[in-house]
C-alpha cells in the first residue's frame, strides 16, 4: 500500500471541530472530536456516527449511558477545544465551574455554540482502536449561524505552546490507536483461522 498517497489524500481534508459530552449518573465528561458525520439523509429521520477512541473517559460515559451530545464550535470558541482537549477527564472534571443545561438524554448541554445535536445511540461497532455510535438526533437546536471551527483553522490560530501540546498529545493517540488496531486485526485473524 502507497501510505505516502494516503496521507496525501487525508492532508486535503478539513474537519469540522466538535465537543461531544456525555454523563452517565454523576460522572460527566467532554472531548473534542473530528470523527462525526452525518449518517442518514432522510430529513425526518436524523442520525449522526461519531469514532471515540476507548481510553478516553468520555467513552467509558456513552458506553454506561448509551447517548452523547454534539455540540458544533465556532471560531469563538477556540479556547474551549484547549479546556475540552488538552487534559484528561481521568484527572479532572471538565465541567467544573461550567453552567450546564441537561439534554433528553441526561447529556450536558453548553450555550454559546453554532448548536448541539442530542443523541440515543442506536447501534455501536468496535472497531479496535475506537468504537463508532450511530445516534439517533433526539433533540437539536441552533443557537448561533455561522462557519464551524475546522482543524486547519484551529492549527492556524492556536498559539505555539497549544500547538506543541495538540501534536504531543495526537503524536500519544495515534500511538495508542495503532497498537489497537493491530490487536485487534490479530484477534480477528486468529478468530478466522480457529473456525476453518
Amino acid at each position: 500500500m502507497d501510505k505516502t498517497a494516503a496521507l496525501a489524500l487525508f492532508a486535503w481534508l478539513d474537519r469540522e471541530i466538535w465537543l461531544l459530552t456525555a454523563q452517565a449518573g454523576s460522572r460527566r465528561g467532554g472531548l473534542i472530536a473530528t470523527f462525526v458525520n452525518q449518517a442518514s439523509i432522510a430529513p425526518d429521520l436524523p442520525r449522526m456516527v461519531v469514532g471515540v477512541a476507548r481510553q478516553h473517559f468520555t467513552w467509558q460515559l456513552i458506553e454506561q449511558s448509551q447517548s452523547f451530545a454534539l455540540h458544533l464550535l465556532s471560531a469563538d470558541n477556540l479556547d474551549w477545544v484547549y479546556h475540552f482537549g488538552l487534559q484528561s477527564g481521568h484527572e479532572v472534571d471538565k465541567f467544573n465551574d461550567w453552567t450546564t443545561e441537561t439534554a433528553l438524554t441526561g447529556s450536558p448541554l453548553l450555550a454559546n455554540t453554532i448548536g448541539w445535536l442530542d443523541c440515543q445511540v442506536e447501534a455501536s461497532l468496535d472497531i479496535g482502536d475506537r468504537t463508532l455510535y450511530v445516534g439517533e438526533v433526539v433533540q437539536s437546536q441552533v443557537s448561533n449561524y455561522g462557519p464551524p471551527l475546522t482543524v486547519k483553522q484551529l492549527m492556524q490560530a492556536a498559539p505555539a505552546d497549544k500547538i506543541s501540546v495538540i501534536k504531543r498529545l495526537f503524536h500519544q493517540d495515534s500511538t495508542l490507536d495503532a497498537e489497537a488496531i493491530l490487536a485487534w486485526r490479530q484477534q480477528r485473524q486468529a478468530a478466522g483461522e480457529n473456525r476453518s
